[in-house]
């Protein structure tokens, strides 16, 4: 090899020794800061919830609620450690869409739970809402019920949300963490998914939907209400 050559050869493998260093100071300089989920405690006494066992509620608040907070935290440290540049597509896809179901399983869980811990019927501004928007809180109720009991055996949430693009309250269903109303507010969550009701109830589902509509935390519901509403 001529000195000419040698310079060449040299010249090459600093450009690319260079390049490969720029390539990870700018991967370095853009890694996203870490973010760290908290698991939220129970907002009530599991064993005062009327209609819904004890064993019941700590095992969906450990298992599946915790759990999805646990592999978002998972999912997340693994899509800050990727090179997006080199990345394959697929296995930013796949990481992608577990984030979405990680993220909204956690966010409609803690909805749930928020929303369990009281009892009798919506008062005040919801009521009225609700009346506005359904004819009477009787028929929200009776529809909300409908949409749970059609989804036993089966899974999915009912949602009863705030519509900012309607400017009204919808009971909504989404059969996975995926699908939800696009800008909806969710004030109300019912878990039909049948980690949330099978250890007490089998496969009788409606009676689960019941003892869920005798056990809502109605100021939870209207406070989520009130705050949405006003903003939109």
């Amino acid at each position: 090899m001529t000195i000419v050559q040698d310079r060449r050869h040299f010249i090459s493998i600093a450009a690319g020794l260079a390049l490969a260093a720029g390539s990870a100071e700018a991967f370095a300089q853009t890694t996203p800061p870490k973010v760290e989920y908290a698991i939220k405690k129970l907002p009530f006494d599991p064993a005062k919830i009327k209609g819904l066992s004890e064993k019941l509620l700590v095992s969906h608040w450990e298992n599946n609620y915790s759990g999805a907070v646990r592999r978002l935290n998972a999912i997340t440290a693994q899509l800050a450690g990727l090179d997006m540049a080199t990345a394959p597509v697929f296995v930013v896809n796949g990481l992608k869409r577990e984030e979405l179901i990680a993220a909204n399983s956690m966010i409609i869980h803690e909805l749930y739970f928020d929303g369990l811990g009281g009892e009798g019927d919506p008062k005040g501004a919801l009521a009225e809402a609700m009346t506005r928007d359904f004819g009477s809180v009787a028929r929200w109720k009776a529809e909300f019920t409908a949409m749970g009991k059609a989804l036993g055996g089966g899974s999915g949430w009912v949602l009863l949300a705030w519509s900012p693009h309607d400017k009204r309250l919808i009971n909504t269903w989404a059969a996975d963490h995926t699908m939800t109303l696009a800008g909806g507010r969710p004030i109300l969550a019912l878990d039909m998914f049948e980690h949330a009701y099978a250890m007490d109830y089998g496969a009788k589902a409606a009676g689960y939907v019941d003892a869920f509509m005798q056990a809502v935390r109605w100021d939870n519901a209207l406070a989520l209400y009130e705050k949405y509403s006003k903003e939109s």
